[in-house]
C-alpha cells in the first residue's frame, strides 16, 4: 500500500479524540490538512474509510480496522528508528517534545542548552501543548516524549504502554493580594519554599489554611483538568467549596488577577517565576503538591536520544536556582 506515517498518524488520532478539528490541533496542522490525509489514504486503500454523521464524521468498519494495524505499523516504526539510533557510534538524531506553558519558559531552555553541549547531534523539535493533552500525544506518537505534570490526588492514568518518570515535586503555596488576609500571615515578605532557610533572623511566617479562604473569590482553570481537580479536592477536604470567581488557564494572566485583587489561587514556585507580580504567598497547612514528570513510550526507554534528553532533564530540573526572597513593604514575587 503506497500510504505515509503521516496519513497512518492522522486515522490512528482520529480514534483518539473523535473529530478532524480535535486531530489538527493535536497533530499541529489545519482541519482541511487532516481531511487530506484521510482522503489520500482512502485512495492508496482504494476504500472508503469515514462516513458522515450529520456534523461529524465516524470510522466506518474498514476504517477502525486499518486504524487499529495503523497503530501497531507506527509502533513498529518507531522501535526500527530506537534499533537505528543504537547502531550509530555517537548519539544523534530528532526528537519530537511536547511541553506545557511553564515547561517551555523555565524547564526546555536550560536542557536545550545541555543538550548541545553534551550531545550536539541530537536536534529537538518542540510543541507547546495543553498539558492534559501530552500523555495522549505521546501514546499516539504526535511526540517522542512529554513535560507533563501528576497530581496526587488527581493522578493521571497509567498507560502501560507508557513510562512516567518523576523529575521533581513542588507544594503549592497560597497567593493572594496584598493585604487581603491581616492577622494571617507574617505579610511583610513572601513565603519561604518548604525546606529553605530562612537568613534574616525573624521567625517564618504563620502558615494558612485552605479553609480560611472560604469566603475569598477563587481564579481556578476547568474542574474537567487535573489542576482543576485536584485544588477542589483539596478544598473539599479541608471542609468548603472554594467560590470560581474566574475560570482562567493561563499561569500569568492567574497571577495578574491575583495582582489586581479579584481573587486567590494557588502557586508554585516554577507558577511565580512566569510573571513577576505584588502579591502575598503563604504556606499553607495542607500538603499539596504536583509532581513534574518526563513521559514517553515504554520500549523507547533505552532509545539513545530519548535517553539522553531524559538525562539531561533529571538533570537540568535539579539545578534550578532558588527563588530571591524580598523583605520590606516590597512583595514582588519573582520566584
Amino acid at each position: 500500500m503506497d500510504w505515509t506515517s503521516a496519513q497512518l498518524r492522522s486515522l490512528v488520532e482520529l480514534t483518539r479524540r473523535g473529530t478532524i478539528t480535535a486531530v489538527a490541533d493535536a497533530l499541529g496542522y489545519t482541519p482541511g490538512g487532516v481531511s487530506q490525509q484521510i482522503t489520500a489514504l482512502e485512495k492508496a486503500t482504494g476504500m472508503r474509510l469515514l462516513r458522515r454523521v450529520g456534523r461529524r464524521v465516524e470510522l466506518t468498519d474498514a476504517g477502525a480496522t486499518l486504524a487499529l494495524h495503523a497503530e501497531r505499523i507506527l509502533t513498529t516504526e518507531a522501535e526500527a528508528v530506537e534499533a537505528l539510533e543504537r547502531t550509530r557510534n555517537e548519539i544523534s538524531g530528532t526528537l519530537r517534545v511536547g511541553l506545557f506553558a511553564t515547561a517551555a519558559a523555565e524547564l526546555l531552555p536550560p536542557a536545550l542548552r545541555q543538550v548541545r553541549e553534551r550531545h550536539p547531534g541530537v536536534t529537538v523539535r518542540s510543541r507547546d501543548m495543553d498539558v492534559d493533552e501530552v500523555y495522549d500525544a505521546v501514546a499516539g506518537g504526535t511526540v517522542d516524549l512529554a513535560l507533563g505534570l501528576d497530581y496526587p490526588d488527581v493522578p493521571i492514568p497509567r498507560d502501560p504502554s507508557l513510562r512516567v518518570m518523576e523529575l521533581s515535586r513542588e507544594r503549592f503555596s497560597l497567593a493572594v493580594p496584598t493585604g487581603a488576609m491581616p492577622g494571617r500571615a507574617d505579610t511583610s515578605r513572601p513565603s519561604r519554599t518548604s525546606g529553605a532557610s530562612d537568613t534574616s533572623g525573624r521567625a517564618g511566617p504563620r502558615k494558612v489554611s485552605l479553609a480560611d479562604t472560604r469566603e475569598l473569590g477563587w481564579i481556578l482553570p476547568s474542574v474537567r483538568s487535573y489542576y482543576g481537580r485536584a485544588v477542589l479536592t483539596a478544598c473539599r477536604r479541608a471542609g468548603f467549596e472554594p467560590q470560581v470567581a474566574h475560570e482562567v488557564t493561563d499561569t500569568a494572566a492567574t497571577l495578574a488577577l491575583v495582582e489586581a485583587g479579584v481573587g486567590v489561587s494557588v502557586v508554585t514556585d516554577l507558577m511565580l517565576r512566569l510573571r513577576p507580580s505584588r502579591l502575598d504567598v503563604l504556606e499553607l497547612r495542607e500538603t499539596m503538591e504536583r509532581h513534574i514528570v518526563v513521559v514517553f513510550r515504554s520500549f523507547a526507554e533505552h532509545r539513545p536520544t530519548v535517553a539522553a534528553l531524559v538525562d539531561v532533564l533529571r538533570t537540568s530540573t535539579g539545578r534550578r536556582p532558588p527563588r530571591r526572597e524580598h523583605h520590606g513593604t516590597d512583595k514582588l514575587a519573582t520566584r
